[in-house]
């Protein structure tokens, strides 16, 4: 099985073809795969809490599908990646065609790419996972331990197995926390934030409902937003949205984007060609700038401070927030 050909706007320079040279079963809907370079070479050094949009196939429209996968195998100058995908019965088909892959499948990738690594100046590192969330957490400790950090994680699951416990308990001994329901999270956490040392960053990955508690809660505590730092799943089903207009300032031209289509999707019509990966707002390469309107913002990319200041976009997944933005292109 092979992965799709790249849309428009991807480089080959960008991209990696890597070879499935293991599968397991990591517990009940989740499958971890070992992937090594085609040509058999050292692949790039990636940093913590990194992640690779897969081609995954494609949709019933024909169109590439293209999903990011957190990495949890070693970082410096590895001979493989690793990923863990939990199957999702009612998302995208990404995960179903993971999890349909046979030894010896060639996959085309993204290089690593990482907006969720750890800050190298904190005094101690908070890492919380949800579920399958815990796979960028895991990359996290694995770096914290190899090089010295101060870390805890707090490892929360529903159900009897719970992905890469084992490994987890094995590299972090008495500073991994475990938690059988939401529950027993917060009766922890809740105490928790108040007693970390000053200079300590929060990091967080798992369902999004989850993510905005512990986001409220540390603010609630007291939490500067700028140590507080999370990763959210891969793209939701969006809303259509409203028809709309593209100019580009640098042309002049003008496009209709109609509901339903995205402004990406709309440029590539017309000849427009924008650097793009995931098309799920979630890697930031189809990021334009806005010359003027006001932006819908609908990624899991820019932080809110970018989103407010309404300069760039992210052409895949946002759309106007009236009838008309222009395009800084």
């Amino acid at each position: 099985m092979t992965a799709a050909t790249d849309a428009p706007g991807v480089a080959d320079t960008k991209s990696l073809t890597l070879i499935v040279t293991e599968a397991s079963e990591l517990c009940d809907g989740v499958r971890a795969l070992r992937l090594e370079s085609a040509d058999g070479a050292t692949l790039p050094s990636f940093t913590p809490g990194s992640h690779l949009v897969l081609d995954c196939g494609t949709t019933p429209q024909g169109t590439p599908r293209r999903n990011s996968y957190s990495m949890t195998g070693p970082e410096l100058e590895p001979d493989h990646y690793c990923v863990s995908v939990q199957l999702d019965h009612g998302g995208r088909g990404g995960s179903r065609w993971i999890h349909g892959l046979e030894l010896g499948a060639h996959i085309r990738a993204s290089r690593p790419r990482s907006v969720f690594a750890p800050v190298l100046t904190a005094r101690h590192h908070l890492l919380i996972a949800g579920g399958i969330g815990v796979t960028p957490i895991l990359s996290h400790a694995r770096a914290a331990v190899q090089w010295g950090r101060s870390f805890t994680v707090l490892y929360v699951w529903r159900g009897p197995d719970a992905a890469h416990l084992d490994e987890l308990r094995e590299l972090c001994g008495s500073q991994l926390h475990l938690f059988a329901s939401r529950r027993e999270l917060w009766a922890h956490l809740g105490p928790a934030l108040l007693e970390q040392p000053l200079g300590t960053h929060l990091y967080t990955c798992g369902p999004s409902a989850m993510i905005d508690d512990v986001e409220g809660a540390a603010q609630a505590a007291g939490w500067p937003s700028a140590r507080i730092h999370y990763e959210r799943f891969g793209g939701v089903d969006l809303d259509p949205g409203q028809p709309f207009t593209v100019a580009l300032r640098g042309s002049g031209e003008e496009f209709e984007v109609p509901s339903g289509t995205s402004v990406l999707e709309t440029l590539e019509q017309h000849g427009v060609t924008i650097p793009n990966l995931c098309r799920q707002g979630v890697c930031g390469e189809c990021r334009v700038p806005v010359a003027d309107g006001r932006v819908a913002h609908r990624d899991l990319y820019l932080t809110d401070e970018e989103k407010s200041c309404g300069t760039s976009m992210m052409a895949c997944v946002s759309r106007a927030d009236a009838s008309r933005l222009e395009l800084d292109l």
